[in-house]
């Protein structure tokens, strides 16, 4: 139904057709608003950011660290033109109850468990996943239950193969798990201060072809939610809880390689963290991805929203996602 109604205001504008009324007016074509939304879900409250007609296909954007459904803030009006789009916050980040840590342990499978509540909550059977950093793990658990859910996978700087991660990295995260002195602690605490965020996460991989690019309107609302110990303290959770996805990386592929979803990979090639090794792996089990190195860093959907929405858009509508 798109496409016809593409083709027929293509030949309304080859032939020079006008509007019946006297007045000849522009057509505008906006995006629908995002709404912002709450969903009560075992006495916590989980905020998701929502735009799109709910008829049509629905695609769920999972973010990474440190951030929040903020980071989508752009993509989401772009993408919403076409698509019913959700952007949740995780458990602990941005909008969404922030349970004590003192109380609560945090990893990525209490994570993954409230995000599939949430879709669950709002109805959503089948839709396409949207993953970036901490996305991944959240998703690939969601997807390891019901993989026969997801349409399709859009994958963004989001690891599930050892050759995205260095040696070092690797070392990085093992460690976290493992060593649990209070030098190591205090250490991955300091990964969670104002400066690190900045130039360790959002400047890290920049340079200057893209450095204005980046706005800090994403640290600066990152920021906002780290500000008490507690709120670094759940960021420290993950950390330590972070290899188990490194030791799952094996089972997640296995999963891929089965089901074979149809998959689109927009790398930032410059990450410097989850290098481009880690894209590229993926073709390996997934011979027919779509593969594309884009001119950017970490957070590509910050720098190159555009790029990224025109390549979902296409992709999704060459496999007839619509």
């Amino acid at each position: 139904m798109k496409q016809f109604t593409l083709v027929l205001i293509i030949i309304a504008s080859l032939f020079g057709c006008k509007n019946t009324t006297e007045k000849n007016e522009k057509q505008f074509f906006l995006p629908p608003a995002t709404t912002y939304n709450y969903v009560e879900i075992d006495s916590v409250k989980l905020f998701y950011r929502e735009a799109g007609d709910k008829s049509n296909p629905t695609i769920v954007l999972l973010h990474g660290y440190p951030s929040s459904s903020h980071s989508y803030r752009n993509l989401i009006p772009m993408l919403a033109t076409h698509y019913h789009v959700i952007a949740p916050d995780n458990l602990g980040s941005g909008y969404s109850t922030h349970l004590d840590p003192e109380m609560t342990t945090y990893t990525f499978d209490l994570l993954s468990s409230y995000t599939q509540k949430l879709i669950d909550t709002l109805q959503i059977k089948n839709y396409v996943m949207y993953m970036q950093d901490f996305g991944a793990p959240v998703g690939y658990r969601m997807m390891m239950k019901k993989p026969k859910r997801i349409e399709a996978l859009i994958v963004q700087n989001a690891n599930a193969y050892l050759e995205g991660l260095t040696p070092k990295r690797q070392d990085f995260f093992r460690t976290a798990q493992t060593d649990t002195s209070q030098a190591k602690h205090d250490f991955l605490y300091s990964l969670t201060s104002k400066e690190a965020i900045i130039n360790k996460q959002y400047l890290f991989d920049l340079d200057s072809t893209n450095i204005n690019i980046q706005s800090p309107d994403a640290w600066t609302h990152d920021l906002a939610f780290l500000r008490s110990q507690k709120d670094r303290e759940i960021q420290v959770q993950l950390f330590k809880d972070y290899n188990t996805n490194l030791i799952r990386y094996p089972k997640w592929q296995k999963m891929l390689k089965e089901n074979q979803p149809k998959t689109l990979i927009t790398w930032g090639r410059k990450d410097l963290k989850f290098n481009a090794n880690g894209a590229r792996a993926y073709l390996k089990d997934l011979p027919n991805a779509e593969l594309h190195l884009l001119d950017a860093g970490h957070f590509a959907a910050e720098e190159k929203t555009r790029e990224v929405a025109k390549l979902i858009l296409e992709f999704l509508s060459k496999n007839e996602i619509e």
